[in-house]
Formats: structure tokens, sequence, C-alpha cells
């Protein structure tokens, strides 16, 4: 899995995989070897290649600060595979979108026409994926250009049903 940590203005890339007896990192593509602890709720005992740093999270209505000693960070973390930062990411972006089935299904509904305008999370299409019903939401304000999706047809991960410009 990968994450992507902005510490004080500054993006990374985050690796994490299991490994036997802990976890194999790399930061920003270059391995560290790490061995974490949550000693208490919101700190982290981490020994990064030999060095033993104690982080406390402190989080706030909104924001989140990580203290290394008395060193005060700003955090943001993104995980990729998150809806939260998925729409958090694209709601700046300019021009069409194309929204893609995430996961392989069938698609249920389409729930707007083509030319309708849209609000950033409205749902557009509901695609069914091992029982479940998944509303597929616009990433951004603007106008449904093209609907791709059509009912009953299966999907599979990437394939656009959707572009909202």
């Amino acid at each position: 899995m990968f994450y992507e940590p902005i510490v004080d203005g500054k993006p990374h890339r985050l690796e994490l995989e299991r490994a036997a007896g802990g976890w194999e990192c790399r930061l920003d593509g270059h391995p560290v070897h790490i061995d974490a602890l949550i000693p208490r709720p919101d700190v982290l005992s981490l020994l990064v290649d030999g060095r033993s740093f104690e982080i406390r999270r402190e989080l706030t209505a909104t924001d989140l600060h990580l203290w290394i000693g008395s060193t005060r960070f700003a955090v943001e973390l993104r995980d990729p595979r998150s809806l939260r930062s998925r729409q958090k990411a694209a709601g700046d972006e300019k021009g069409p979108r194309k929204i893609v089935a995430p996961m392989p299904g069938r698609v249920v509904r389409v729930l707007v026409a083509e030319n309708c305008e849209v609000e950033a999370g409205q749902g557009i299409v509901v695609v069914e994926a091992m029982k479940m019903q998944n509303e597929i939401k616009s990433p951004k304000k603007g106008v449904v250009k093209k609907i791709s999706a059509i009912p009953g047809v299966a999907v599979n991960p990437g394939d656009v049903l959707a572009i909202v410009e």
C-alpha cells in the first residue's frame, strides 16, 4: 500500500508492505528500515535505521500536526485509494474529468443524462459489485458531456463511465 504524506507543504511518497517480522518501507523511492510500536494513544515509537523517535499526534478540527521532540510539523496524509482523498485532489482540477469504474461489476442505473449540470459529489452511475451497489460520484461541479455507462452491462476497473466538463 502507498500513501502521499505532505509534511510542511512538501509532498512525499510512502510505500509500506508487510514482510516477515515487520514492514518494508520506502520513502520517496529509498528503502528505510523501520520498527514501530504504539505505546499509548496518539503516540508512535519508531526505530528508523537504528535511531529512536517518539512521534506525538495533535489532531484539531481542521489540522493534523505531528510532534517529533519539540518540533511541530503540519501534516496532511492522502491515501490515493480513499474516496475522500480522491475527491479533495480532484475538486480543484480544470477541464474534463473521466469518471471511471473503480472495481469490476455491472452498471445498475445511470442517475443523470448527458448535458445535465451536476455538483461535486453528486451521484452519476450505480455499479453493483459482489451484491453491493456503489454510487459513483462526480469529482467536480460541471456538465455531463458524455455517458458511456449502459445499464446491465459489465464494467472493468478503469472503464470510462462518464465525462464531466
